[in-house]
């Protein structure tokens, strides 16, 4: 199974590898999509990766991962393909469209064949590595892009295109990690899934948490990070290189495992959600560049060593066979609550700044409260 761990590691690393990420909103700007289309694009891609979420896990424990990986990996390919070619709205909206096929299949899949794959040992180091490779792509990207590509918008695309291309193509030496339906036990209906996880209310709580630190992490390091560094009189060059930085902070997962079991769990969520609610609280409060610096690479840091350890958590918890289905759910309860934070994120970004840290601070606080009474409770269950 150490040949699947491989692959996904380097399937990983080439899918990080877009080579347009430093100008995506510049390149569709050129191809005369305007800011206020994309952004539509992008809430019409988000609600359909929440409606093909459930029905894509349902699909995958039915024809199996491998073959969801493959397609999906193709899939992939086209829609870089598509968004190299485009010209205007309508091309973009496709391969947004392509995209959230690609994201909801995705979903659960590939986190499933790297735990199963690992045959119960060391899950959590896996995961780190594989988030680390996406991230070791995502920097060699940006260093092509910073020295030959620059101003050659469609070379950008077209470099994507093989990255992707070659990625198809590493999935299909995939090996098959879920049980043939002749030795698996009868799948189990959706409506039982649905129902056993709605029904473990302690573990939602955990869901509720990761969301909302996710969401926060996603939130201020993407997007209002730059508002942050514009309202500190920083210039392109400066925001540039801090873009880089965190970058180089996203290839720490692989210390997740090491940082979490000498914390143990508890000990390493309240760090986690302290080291956000800090970050945020500091963002809040300062319109200096060193303080905001370093509160917006300290939150990019705690997400980096948190999200290997709480997909951990997320695949230790599940029980049923229909492993993608289950995580899948997860996927989608994670996927409504982050819709309604980015909307207030936003509401409150446009009105006053400190005033959406402020928010972000409090969610991660309340995330810690979720936490820790799922720990408590979960303790108490095992007792």
């Amino acid at each position: 199974m150490k040949k699947n761990r491989y692959i996904l590691y380097g399937i990983a690393l080439l899918q990080g590898m877009v080579f347009y990420g430093p100008i995506a909103t510049l390149y569709r700007q050129a191809q005369g999509v305007s800011v206020l289309e994309i952004t539509l694009i992008e809430s019409i891609s988000l609600a359909l990766c929440i409606l093909l979420e459930v029905p894509w896990g349902v699909l995958a424990d039915r024809i199996g991962y491998r073959r969801t990986m493959i397609f999906c990996s193709g899939l992939y390919f086209v829609s870089k393909i598509v968004f190299w070619q485009a010209d205007g709205f309508g091309d973009f909206l496709l391969e947004r469209i392509l995209l959230s096929v690609v994201l909801a299949g995705f979903s659960g899949v590939d986190s499933s064949i790297l735990y199963l794959s690992c045959q119960g040992r060391d899950s959590q180091k896996a995961f780190g590595i594989y988030n680390s490779m996406s991230m070791a792509g995502l920097l060699i990207a940006a260093a092509v892009f910073s020295l030959l590509i620059q101003d050659h918008y469609s070379l950008s695309g077209w470099l994507t295109v093989i990255s992707y291309g070659l990625a198809a193509l590493l999935s299909l030496g995939l090996t098959e990690v879920k049980a043939a339906p002749a030795d698996a036990v009868r799948p189990e209906p959706f409506r039982t899934a649905l129902q056993s996880t709605f029904r473990n209310r302690t573990f939602l709580l955990f869901l509720a948490g990761v969301a909302l630190l996710s969401e926060t992490h996603q939130t201020i390091t993407v997007f209002l990070n730059q508002l942050q560094y514009t309202r500190c009189g920083m210039g392109s060059a400066a925001i540039g290189i801090f873009y880089l930085v965190a970058t180089l902070l996203g290839l720490l997962g692989v210390y997740s495992t090491a940082v979490t079991k000498r914390l143990g769990t508890k000990g390493s969520l309240i760090l986690f959600c302290g080291l956000a609610a800090a970050s945020c609280l500091t963002l809040a409060m300062t319109a200096q560049a060193l303080p905001s610096v370093l509160g917006i690479q300290t939150l990019r840091l705690s997400n980096t060593l948190f999200q290997p350890f709480q997909l951990e958590i997320q695949n230790r918890q599940i029980q049923t066979e229909n492993r993608a289905t289950a995580l899948s759910i997860h996927s989608m309860l994670i996927s409504g609550i982050a819709i309604g934070t980015n909307l207030i994120f936003g509401a409150l970004s446009d009105w006053s700044l400190p005033a959406a840290f402020f928010f972000g601070g409090g969610i991660c606080l309340l995330g810690l409260l979720f936490f820790l009474i799922w720990y408590r409770k979960s303790c108490r269950a095992a007792s």
